[in-house]
């Protein structure tokens, strides 16, 4: 069943999440409260280590290998990327592993790959199937948030968006992976804005659309014409509005009141329900879907930051920006029928743009972020993403 949430279409996104969070943090202090005193505070309260790692702990948690770098962009931004170079125990090829680069969405971060239990999530299950997988970063996110010489405590250090993302941190992030590989291309996933800087990286440079062996994109974002997500409400406001409401530098960073939400509240049973809104009223409904026991893990490493700036342009993506019938690289596609962020509407008008399509998908049941969430999504997604790959290889 669908909920409807009171008065949010009149608020704004970050005041309705806000004040929604306050509401949920008043009533787990009175249960956990009551609990304490009739002895029930244990029950119900499973924590997930992970919700209190970083990146490499993760990983290295479940038993694969990891390696961290710093990649500076032509403009100083440093981009913190991961490594995961192959399975748990031995390499699988002895030939030099296919690299595959996943690059997350929107106020997300590389943590979205590995956030699930290993046969769940897609960088370890490519990295088991034999692949060396590297993980992004966009500028201004929990990891990568520093600079050659701004300080993020700076507007000029927020003073970006996704044009930026796909001018200067795509190509220095996939320049890098080759040079650190030596292969000459390498496999490009990406989530909802990694398919949007992608789009526009691979229709605009030339020289890196030939690096890329596939580009599989997941809930692909070119304009959000139909978008139902509560972030397109940003272009009702006026920028004088939308200053006094977020500021000019960084919008929806995780703070400790969001990690003590994620880790003391949302890892109980009795508050899963209302936590798991947290994610379905900016992406869509499929509560079926998602393992609620990785609640606090979810949301310990969700929202992961942005720009205001970077806000106010995604939610104004309108064509013709950006001319995608020039990019040239192989592309499959997977969309969700439920998906309130890429709308099927827009993904429908995308298509005919793509002129070498060589998979579509439309899976009626998801929404935004069950394409690195869902339950399902090894079956629905992973197991022809790599298939895809193998027969590449073979060819």
């Amino acid at each position: 069943m669908h909920l409807k949430l009171p008065g949010l279409e009149d608020r704004p996104p970050k005041t309705w999440i806000r004040s929604q969070m306050w509401q949920l943090l008043a009533a787990a202090c009175w249960m956990l409260l009551l609990g304490s005193m009739y002895g029930y505070d244990k029950k119900g309260n499973n924590a997930n280590p992970e919700a209190n790692m970083n990146i490499s702990q993760i990983i290295s948690y479940w038993g694969y290998p990891y390696e961290e770098y710093d990649v500076t962009t032509k403009d100083g931004y440093i981009l913190g990327i991961y490594r995961i170079p192959h399975g748990r125990g031995c390499p699988g090829r002895t030939a030099p592993k296919p690299a595959v680069y996943l690059q997350h969405g929107l106020i997300a971060s590389a943590s979205n790959w590995i956030c699930n239990l290993p046969n769940n999530s897609l960088a370890f299950l490519l990295a088991d199937s034999g692949y060396d997988v590297w993980l992004g970063n966009s500028r201004g996110n929990t990891w990568s948030r520093k600079h050659l010489k701004l300080s993020p405590k700076s507007p000029e250090y927020w003073a970006f968006s996704l044009d930026e993302m796909a001018k200067y941190d795509l190509p220095a992030t996939i320049n890098f992976i080759i040079e650190k590989t030596g292969q000459k291309r390498l496999y490009y996933v990406g989530h909802s804005q990694g398919t949007t800087i992608a789009f526009i990286a691979f229709s605009t440079n030339p020289e890196l659309a030939k690096k890329i062996k596939i580009f599989f994109a997941l809930a692909p974002v070119v304009t959000v014409k139909y978008t139902q997500s509560p972030m397109k409400k940003l272009t009702t406001l006026s920028r004088r509005v939308v200053k006094v409401l977020f500021g000019d530098k960084m919008f929806h960073p995780h703070t400790l009141f969001d990690q003590f939400i994620a880790t003391k509240v949302c890892n109980r049973k009795l508050f899963r329900r209302i936590c798991s809104n947290f994610l379905f009223t900016l992406s869509g409904f499929d509560p079926q879907n998602l393992n609620m026991s990785r609640l606090d893990v979810y949301l310990s490493h969700n929202p992961a930051g942005t720009s205001v700036q970077n806000m106010l342009h995604w939610a104004q993506l309108t064509p013709p920006l950006y001319n995608i019938t020039k990019m040239e690289v192989p592309t499959a596609i997977w969309n969700g029928g439920q998906d309130i962020v890429a709308d099927p509407k827009d993904v429908e008008n995308l298509l005919p743009q793509i002129a070498n399509l060589i998979y579509y998908k439309l899976i009626p049941h998801y929404n935004h972020v069950d394409f690195y969430l869902g339950e399902d999504a090894p079956q629905e997604i992973y197991q022809d993403l790599i298939i895809l790959m193998e027969e590449y290889l073979q060819n």
